[in-house]
């Protein structure tokens, strides 16, 4: 069952020279971890909190982007409640910034059970105890007392995981939810949010900068640049095979999780396309070694598909790139 579906969502801005969502379409499904990578500023989380219905000030916006067959462009203030309060829920990057830190952490927790949907004190408390539970913090009664100075990041971000989980979402937005911790805390929570979509069949949206990351625990990748999908695959199709030069440079360029890379690393060449930038063709043409004078700096590829992928480039059904071809 599809919970998230967007379908040629654009966004556009005043003042800017581009859209920062230009046709985005994609899906996720109940029990489905689905990631979108991307650079900074490639449109990520502007995705990820047009799912709640949370569009950037004088947006002009067309397509549409519904939860559990919600339309959140055309929605009320009740329907937009409903869905922040009862569909999804949005993990962010730094869970010192989504928690007031002179509040205790039960009195963070207890706070939408108790004024949103009227549980009583001590009733909100022991549901606040079971998520922390939930979320393997042991001893969550003392936890509760405790204010965000006393927990570790780590901690914290069980906590803010445990908050979404409140309202008992089927759809889970995470955006970049370990950037800020250390590679063995990420392991730990990436491991906590995999148990969590296995128990209770949760559709999993995660946004990450790390390409790495993205296939350790996903289904399907897509990947955005400048507002747009390039390719899309399962994670073992565009690990193997990537048709998209922007795809095989971030593959190039990124760390493996398990040791050591086996060839250097190389940087895509270059820097991301700003919203003050447009461009008549590929945005990706400026920085691609295998971009066509004439051709692909004159018109947009589509996003079609070629054999398992989709891909938005006009050479991709030539030949399939190899992860590293890129790079070299």
């Amino acid at each position: 069952m599809t919970l998230l579906q967007y379908e040629d969502l654009r966004i556009t801005l005043p003042g800017t020279a581009r859209p920062v969502l230009d046709g985005i379409s994609l899906t996720v499904g109940a029990g489905e971890v689905v990631a979108l990578v991307g650079e900074s500023g490639s449109g990520k989380s502007v995705t990820a909190r047009a799912a709640l219905g949370l569009f950037p000030e004088g947006a002009r916006i067309s397509g549409r982007v519904s939860v559990d067959g919600t339309d959140l462009a055309g929605a009320d203030q009740a329907a937009l409640r409903e869905v922040r309060t009862a569909k999804a829920a949005m993990i962010y990057q730094d869970p010192r910034a989504a928690i007031n830190p002179v509040r205790r952490v039960g009195d963070f927790l207890t706070e939408s059970l108790r004024l949103v949907h009227g549980w009583s004190k001590d009733r909100a408390r022991t549901r606040a105890a079971e998520l922390l539970t939930a979320v393997g913090l042991p001893d969550p009664v003392r936890h509760l007392d405790q204010y965000p100075h006393e927990l570790s990041g780590g901690m914290l971000q069980r906590v803010v995981i445990a908050a979404a989980l409140t309202a008992e979402p089927r759809l889970l937005l995470c955006d970049e939810p370990t950037t800020a911790l250390d590679v063995s805390t990420q392991a730990e929570i990436l491991a906590v949010l995999g148990r969590l979509r296995r128990e209770r069949g949760l559709g999993l949206l995660l946004i990450t900068h790390d390409i790495e990351l993205a296939a350790s625990v996903s289904d399907r990748i897509y990947v955005m640049y400048a507002g747009r999908i390039v390719e899309t695959a399962s994670v073992d199709t565009l690990f193997t095979a990537p048709r998209h030069p922007y795809t095989a440079g971030l593959l190039g360029s990124s760390p493996p999780l398990n040791g050591s890379p086996t060839e250097r690393l190389v940087p895509i060449p270059g820097a991301p396309m700003g919203l003050l930038e447009s461009a008549p063709g590929c945005a990706f043409a400026p920085r691609c070694r295998f971009a066509e004078p004439g051709r692909c700096d004159q018109s947009p590829p589509p996003l079609r598909e070629h054999g398992p992928a989709r891909v938005a480039c006009h050479r991709a059904g030539e030949a399939a790139l190899t992860p590293h071809q890129e790079a070299r």
